[in-house]
């Protein structure tokens, strides 16, 4: 090798040192920051020139990337679930000794009733049963404004995940583009990947989204269900919230591009994510539990029922419980849509409304002498109220639909109602610990092929350090037998 090329050789040395030494100070300024994956300088040589920085790369792996987006959306969609039942349980079901859930208002109910029925002639343990079935239907209608609360709770979050989801492919959208631009020309685009990654990042906690590279960079976005989200250009989301809401509310769909991915009518339902969740939650669990609570309430109704006692066949009629539909009886066996917020106790049983507490004893609470049962006026008479202590355990038939206990007592499938709304919570708990745990260790795995080592990161640049001097000491070694040279063909 002459002077010259080792000249050469030594100097394209030190601009690769140089490059090196930037490209390790970039990956320990960016080791905390989140998304940041570690960037590498690939050296390549050419006879006669010496070594150089052929590229900028960075460290990444498109399988472990793809699994930490699947785990995002779905810790995303069950931790969407788990709150909205847990709100639910927390307000109607949990606690025994507050009395909250309907079981142990019902259970509540029949020992007032039991009560009663040993001594019929006390006007203080008649005031009592009443009190305990005005409880009962305060309950009911409290649990459907918890229920429906936690609906429109979840239709708003709706609408702030679409919006961050446009948001997000606006942003994708520039960076892509970016990306594409620096692909045509050479440039380093290591950040800018490193940004687009993050906002898909983002992206899959609202929706499981998937993303295709293609030629010179260009990606394009699906959802997990297959609608295209972006493509050269971002699709809209679109959702029309719903201000309020009550049992027979339906919410709307969410489309993109114009086609439905959430509700009853979607051709590409949405498979994961937060907005997968809410729409669940809205739609199908608080639909579910509603029911059951409409079909405790029409349960209620039916037991506690006035019957003609005139011999006249006039039908049956609501007694102490009682609803906007009446005097006519709720439907057997059918949901009755948004009872359960709309029952309570009849005023003329009802001593703070002016009532008498005693027609729960001898009948006729509808206003009627035909549904008389005490037509004696004897004060010790209590065979209604045995008669309703025992409809309560009664079998009757409930809408099968609500996935509660068909066929059973009013307290059996209150407590089937307790269970399913309780099963619901624990596996939305369970779902959401292994979901996080999943979504942890595929994070953990990703981290260790793409992100930055401080400790190998200093070794490296201790290399790089070691390099430049040798590259420096091998130019000043040059210089100076170039300048012997000269001086010695000057004499």
């Amino acid at each position: 090798m002459n002077l010259t090329a080792a000249l050469e050789s030594a100097r394209s040395s030190l601009m690769a040192s140089g490059i090196q030494s930037s490209v390790i100070s970039r990956n320990i300024a960016g080791a905390s920051a989140t998304g940041y994956s570690r960037k590498i300088a690939v050296l390549d040589n050419l006879p006669g020139t010496g070594v150089y920085v052929a590229a900028i790369q960075r460290a990444a792996s498109s399988g472990l990337y793809n699994n930490v987006l699947i785990a995002t959306s779905s810790s995303a969609q069950q931790s969407a679930i788990y709150d909205g039942l847990q709100k639910i349980a927390a307000a109607t079901v949990d606690d025994p000794q507050l009395n909250q859930s309907p079981t142990a208002q019902l259970s509540a109910l029949k020992q007032a009733l039991q009560q009663y029925a040993n001594a019929p002639d006390n006007t203080t343990l008649a005031q009592a049963a009443v009190t305990s079935a005005k409880d009962m239907a305060t309950a009911l209608n409290q649990a459907t404004q918890t229920v429906q609360s936690v609906r429109s709770g979840a239709d708003a979050d709706m609408k702030t995940s679409v919006q961050n989801i446009n948001r997000l492919l606006s942003q994708f959208q520039t960076v892509n583009t970016a990306i594409v631009k620096g692909t045509i020309s050479g440039d380093d685009i290591t950040d800018y990947l490193d940004q687009r990654d993050s906002i898909v990042s983002q992206m899959s906690q609202e929706l499981g989204v998937t993303m295709s590279i293609r030629t010179n960079g260009d990606a394009a976005l699906y959802t997990d269900s297959g609608a295209v989200l972006f493509d050269k250009t971002a699709r809209a989301v679109s959702f029309t919230p719903t201000t309020a809401y009550t049992a027979g509310t339906t919410g709307n769909a969410v489309y993109v591009d114009g086609v439905p991915v959430t509700g009853a009518n979607s051709v590409m339902p949405l498979k994961s994510g937060k907005l997968a969740g809410l729409a669940q939650l809205r739609d199908q669990s608080t639909v579910t539990y509603q029911s059951q609570l409409d079909e405790v309430a029409r349960g209620l109704i039916n037991t506690f029922r006035e019957s003609d006692q005139s011999g006249a066949a006039l039908p049956d009629v609501p007694g102490l419980f009682t609803y906007p539909g009446s005097p006519a009886m709720p439907a057997s066996a059918t949901v009755s849509v948004g009872l359960a917020g709309l029952i309570s106790v009849a005023a003329s049983v009802d001593p703070a409304q002016g009532g008498n507490p005693n027609l729960l004893r001898d009948g006729a609470i509808s206003g009627s002498v035909a549904y008389q049962y005490n037509t004696a006026g004897n004060g010790g008479y209590s065979a209604r109220l045995q008669q309703l202590i025992g409809g309560m355990d009664a079998s009757q038939p409930f809408d099968a639909t609500t996935q509660g206990k068909p066929n059973g007592s009013l307290i059996d499938f209150a407590s089937s109602s307790t269970s399913w709304i309780e099963n619901q919570r624990k596996t939305a708990d369970s779902n959401v610990t292994y979901q996080k745990t999943l979504l942890d260790r595929s994070t953990a795995a990703l981290s260790n092929v793409s992100g930055v080592n401080m400790d190998d990161e200093m070794s490296l640049m201790l290399q790089v350090e070691r390099t430049y001097s040798a590259s420096s000491k091998i130019i000043s070694t040059v210089d100076q037998m170039l300048q012997s040279l000269l001086a010695a063909v000057g004499n």
